[in-house]
């Protein structure tokens, strides 16, 4: 037993699945090296080749296969009879992949994480029956584990969860934001509600045709409130023409190809943090909300209850509620000195639950419970 195999849909892109699968390569790893042990990571979609990445102080190397399936298979496959330590997979959809390497070599052990909505209905033939073979499957939240074990039929003692962190240099990142400066089209007065996401068509559970929707009301109480949403994709026209028809569009700003210092200078200038989306597996972005100390408002679905105590670190509203989000929008505009200790609140949270060391600690023990002796 001589290494630990890990398989990654892919790790290079920007993106909370390629994020969090970062997050697991550094950990395990340093675990890996720590006993001895070779990490050897396969990569789906990322470029072919031998790639060096790093998460902090973490180093660790992928090889990645330019989306040829067929080739990733025979490496896996090839790795299996390595006899390895255990095999760890970054998305049920790698799940048969895991089963065959299984197949040939017994003995192995495997862990597959999952993220959310990719679990929220019934996985066809062969990823559910494959799933169910795995010897642990992780979930990021309390809604992601009730899905696996109630539409995955995955047993109850083989789920656990593990929330996704923050990246360990965010902290530092916070601190130098008030040297940013703030993108373009971003406004350089009065009230900032920030939503941060992909507005594609089959992501319009996000909700930002909510936000949009409830501006008019807002604006009735706070006359200098924008709505900034960061972010690009194929929904965003219906989305500025959406804007047009509420009469609102010059207080809606549309904000694209964002590097991470402009988008780090939009959390640190903003008033509220809103995403009132009905999909979220976990919602990496309201951790970074929360992070810069501020009230940040979700859907009261998915996992985001997990991150967002309700009047505590923010609030929870029905998704598509346009009234209930502009009467929580409205009411932390007009009372600045609540919002500041809700968001002060936010990011003690963070601290404590949602810290990049916090998560290394959890996933090593994890690796450890799991490792074939």
């Amino acid at each position: 037993m001589t290494a630990i195999i890990g398989l990654f849909t892919d790790l290079i892109p920007r993106g909370g699945v390629q994020r969090a699968s970062r997050h697991v390569a550094a950990v395990t790893s340093k675990f890996a090296a720590e006993r001895g042990i070779t990490p050897r990571f396969l990569s789906l979609n990322d470029p072919q080749g031998l790639h060096s990445l790093r998460v902090g102080t973490l180093e660790f190397s992928v090889s990645g296969f330019a989306g040829n399936k067929i080739q990733f298979a025979r490496a896996a496959l090839k790795a299996a009879g390595s006899d390895p330590a255990l095999v760890i997979a970054l998305h049920p959809h790698l799940a048969p992949i895991v089963w065959m390497m299984k197949i040939r070599n017994g003995k192995v052990r495997s862990v597959i994480f999952t993220h959310g909505v990719e679990v929220w209905k019934p996985l066809p033939w062969p990823r559910g029956s494959a799933l169910r073979c795995a010897d642990l499957i992780l979930g990021p939240s309390t809604d992601t584990v009730r899905h696996l074990i109630e539409d995955q039929r995955i047993a109850r003692e083989k789920v656990l969860q593990l929330p996704w962190a923050l990246d360990p240099e965010f902290e530092a990142r916070v601190a130098a934001s008030a040297l940013y400066m703030r993108p373009p089209g971003f406004p350089q007065s009065g009230r900032v509600i920030l939503a941060v996401g992909r507005w594609d068509r089959h992501e319009q559970y996000k909700g930002a045709d909510t936000l949009i929707a409830a501006m008019l009301q807002v604006l009735e109480t706070s006359a200098d409130a924008s709505l900034v949403l960061v972010g690009d994709g194929d929904d965003r026209p219906r989305l500025e023409q959406l804007a047009r028809e509420h009469g609102v569009s010059e207080r809606v700003h549309f904000l694209r190809d964002l590097n991470l210092e402009q988008l780090f200078a939009s959390y640190a200038n903003c008033d509220v943090f809103a995403l009132p989306s009905s999909g979220e597996g976990f919602g990496l972005v309201f951790l970074e909300a929360m992070a810069y100390g501020k009230p940040v408002i979700g859907g009261a679905h998915g996992g985001i209850p997990d991150i967002v105590e309700e009047g505590v670190t923010g609030h929870l509203v029905p998704h598509g509620d346009v009234d209930r989000l502009a009467g929580v929008l409205a009411s932390l505009l007009l009372n600045p000195v609540q919002a500041a200790a809700i968001g002060a609140k936010g990011k003690e949270r963070v601290e404590r639950k949602f810290s990049f060391t916090h998560f290394q600690t959890e996933l090593e023990k994890i690796l450890d419970a799991n490792l074939r002796t």
